[in-house]
């Protein structure tokens, strides 16, 4: 099956795609916030720019998106029908990535929290954030 977009218009519509401050971030961040926790964003001297950092605690939270990050099992991952080795390996790259930034950060002492794009959903959402505190404090 054909993309039903022009590549031209794929293009622009994939470098749309935000990396930061994306809304199941802000989600998490704005709990947190109002749970009275401070945190640092992205910060890069940590392996795999954690999006969330939690120095008080010694923890990192990464919110990953189901697409990008290939979440297993999960009906918002869905391998496009055109490119899909290209796709296949990006996000294979891209689990690799990931695995490696969670090890060296334990290794650095750090825990590390991984929140997944449908798990703040409306569905999931109230009982992945209470469950997010005990997880850290």
């Amino acid at each position: 099956m054909a993309d039903v977009h022009e590549p031209k218009i794929r293009s622009y519509n994939m470098s749309q795609v935000k990396g930061k401050n994306t809304k199941p971030e802000l989600v998490v961040r704005k709990f947190l916030f109002a749970n009275g926790f401070r945190y640092r964003i992205n910060q890069k001297d940590l392996p795999g720019k954690p999006d969330i950092v939690l120095k008080k605690y010694k923890t990192v939270i990464f919110v990953n998106g189901c697409f990008w990050h290939g979440h297993k099992g999960c009906k918002y991952f869905v391998l496009p029908k055109t490119r899909t080795e290209w796709w296949l390996q990006k996000i294979k790259n891209t689990q690799k990535r990931d695995r490696k930034a969670e090890i060296e950060l334990n290794i650095l002492g750090w825990r590390v929290i991984t929140i997944w794009e449908c798990e703040l959903k409306a569905k999931k959402k109230e009982k992945t954030l209470k469950n997010l505190i005990d997880r850290f404090v």
